[in-house]
């Protein structure tokens, strides 16, 4: 990326929002073992403390255990399974939408008839269907929101591939005798990869989400887990009693869905408008 468009990028303020956000939290999430003051489910003498108390900056829960603790560690496994589920999807979707532009023809024609088959479901219908297959858990959660998005990042891999093939370079390129294979890792993927990484960033964002909202109804994190959905879900009985149990979490899940969302429409902004 250009220092032109850096400069752009850093003049939009979602952009600036979401690194003011994200880099802190990424820190934390990434050195939670010496940020956060407990270990994540230590269970304390005082319970039901409210936020701002002393020693324990955001409260504690029914068990005890400090919010602050338990919401760092959280942001490790929340941001994981976001970032792994799109990198699934990412990888798989540009590697199959790349072949089926290019080679076109029978194999454009089996693969998009399947992810055609795929995108008749919605992402988190087809998501629920493959957590019942392969059981709770985040490992499972991650694997199937991957999978789940794979259609669409094929979807768009392959027109961008088609519209960049058609570019009279590429076709210069293919009158010189340049091998197909050469031409593709050359011209084609270079050419064709920043749409599909401008809505693989919006997609993070969603994924994070979606895990928090599968943890919550009980099909990802175990309950007691430090996972910003579940924290939610055993939240819920003392809503009335501690509002902050479950309130700080929806924060945490929230702000961090409105840092990813923002930084991707900056880049989207910035590097393809045309996705407006």
């Amino acid at each position: 990326m250009t220092a032109l468009l850096w400069r752009k990028i850093w003049r939009k303020p979602g952009f600036v929002f979401g690194v003011a956000v994200l880099v802190p939290l990424a820190l934390a999430a990434i050195f939670a073992n010496y940020v956060a003051p407990y270990a994540p489910n230590d269970m304390l003498n005082q319970r039901y403390v409210p936020p701002f108390s002393p020693g324990h900056v955001l409260g504690t829960d029914n068990l005890g255990r400090d919010i602050l603790s338990r919401l760092v560690y959280g942001a490790r496994l929340s941001l994981v399974v976001g970032f792994l589920a799109i990198g699934i999807a990412l990888t798989a979707g540009t590697v199959l939408g790349v072949v089926a532009g290019y080679a076109k023809g029978a194999v454009d024609n089996v693969i998009m008839r399947i992810m055609d088959v795929l995108l008749a479901f919605p992402d988190i219908l087809l998501a629920l269907m493959m957590i019942t297959m392969l059981g709770p858990g985040l490992q499972n959660v991650m694997i199937a929101l991957g999978v789940a998005s794979i259609p669409g990042y094929t979807r768009l891999a392959r027109g961008a591939t088609l519209e960049v093939a058609a570019f009279d370079y590429v076709e210069a390129s293919r009158s010189l005798g340049t091998s197909r294979v050469r031409i593709l890792f050359r011209h084609v993927v270079p050419n064709m990869i920043q749409p599909v990484l401008v809505v693989a960033t919006l997609g993070v964002a969603g994924a994070i989400l979606a895990a928090a909202g599968l943890s919550f109804i009980g099909l990802g994190a175990p309950p007691g887990t430090p996972e910003w959905g579940a924290m939610l879900s055993d939240a819920r009985t003392y809503m009335r009693r501690a509002w902050w149990i479950a309130t700080i979490p929806g924060i945490a899940i929230s702000l961090t869905v409105l840092a990813i969302s923002l930084m991707g429409e900056a880049l989207r902004d910035v590097l393809d408008p045309k996705l407006k």
